[in-house]
């Protein structure tokens, strides 16, 4: 080491003690930010407004909430309202797209994290959803409020809520799937490249906690999440499907943006009055949540 160098050594480990460890590539634990207990909070709040299907004043009041969390974690969103036929008539949809304020001339996201936000349209009963509908949107909530104090990775985020996942008959090319639909018919022309992948969140606040990974999730992104799930001693939480799904998911992969399904099927309240805020719990909310971060911080932005 000659003279110059060792003048500049010292200097240059001063300088590194003041760079976030996020940013040097040896991330900070951000899965450990995360709060199953905010998460509930989020998703009790949800289900407070009653049942939320696509068009009721109900989940126009949620839009409002969500949009306002966002804003306060650093996000800015953006309402993308759509007509769209139904069995039910014409019904008018809002997606609801969020990015990280202050990055105008930052690189474009590169990475989906998704939830549907809307509740199934039951006559006969009062369907609140909270596992279906609500568990992934109070997720998605508190992974934006986590992500939102590390504003490098932010940038590489867009956050989507899905309006009209459900179908009001049976789910076919024309019902069901309405807002994931949308979304991925707008993004064909200019922004699929963009987008290097994403994590689609639904039912995945079940106490008895059991991710079921659809049978025809994308390889490599089901390899690593169940690496990230082993790392955090999570791994018994998390399993294949016996089969495919019909879920947000496909529209996206439709168009060539790989999207996983993070979903726990085996729910025996699913679209059932049952499904209550008893029914799901913080530490299941806790296991995804921290599995999502870690996945993402890990491997998928790497």
């Amino acid at each position: 080491m000659n003279s110059a160098t060792a003048f500049a050594f010292p200097r240059l480990v001063v300088l590194l003690l003041f760079v976030p460890s996020w940013t040097m590539g040896d991330p900070a634990k951000i899965w450990e930010e995360f709060s199953g207990e905010k998460a509930f909070a989020q998703v009790q709040r949800l289900v407070d407004f009653g049942p939320r299907p696509a068009g009721s004043k109900a989940l126009e009041k949620s839009r409002d909430y969500i949009e306002g969390q966002l804003q306060a974690s650093g996000w800015q969103v953006t309402r993308r309202a759509f007509n769209d036929d139904t069995p039910r008539g014409k019904i008018q949809f809002v997606n609801l797209i969020a990015r990280f304020s202050g990055e105008r001339h930052a690189a474009s996201p590169s990475f989906l994290l998704c939830s549907h936000y809307d509740t199934k349209l039951f006559d006969t009963i009062q369907f609140v959803g909270a596992n279906d509908g609500g568990s992934s949107t109070g997720l998605l909530l508190e992974l934006a409020r986590v992500i939102g104090q590390h504003p490098n990775l932010a940038r590489k985020i867009e956050l989507v809520f899905f309006d009209g996942e459900e179908a009001y008959d049976h789910f076919s090319e024309t019902d069901g799937l309405f807002g994931s639909r949308h979304f991925a018919k707008q993004l064909q022309s200019d922004r699929v490249k963009q987008f290097r992948g994403g994590m689609l969140f639904d039912m995945v606040g079940d106490r008895s906690l059991g991710i079921t990974l659809p049978a025809d999730s994308p390889a490599a992104m089901a390899r690593d999440i169940f690496a990230a799930a082993e790392a955090l001693k999570l791994r018994n939480s998390f399993s294949y499907f016996d089969r495919e799904l019909i879920d947000d998911h496909v529209p996206l992969n439709t168009i060539g943006i790989s999207t996983i399904d993070i979903i726990d099927f085996d729910y025996p309240w699913w679209h059932t009055a049952g499904d209550t805020i008893d029914k799901i719990s913080a530490q299941s909310l806790q296991i995804v949540g921290s599995v999502a971060l870690y996945y993402l911080s890990e491997f998928a932005l790497k």
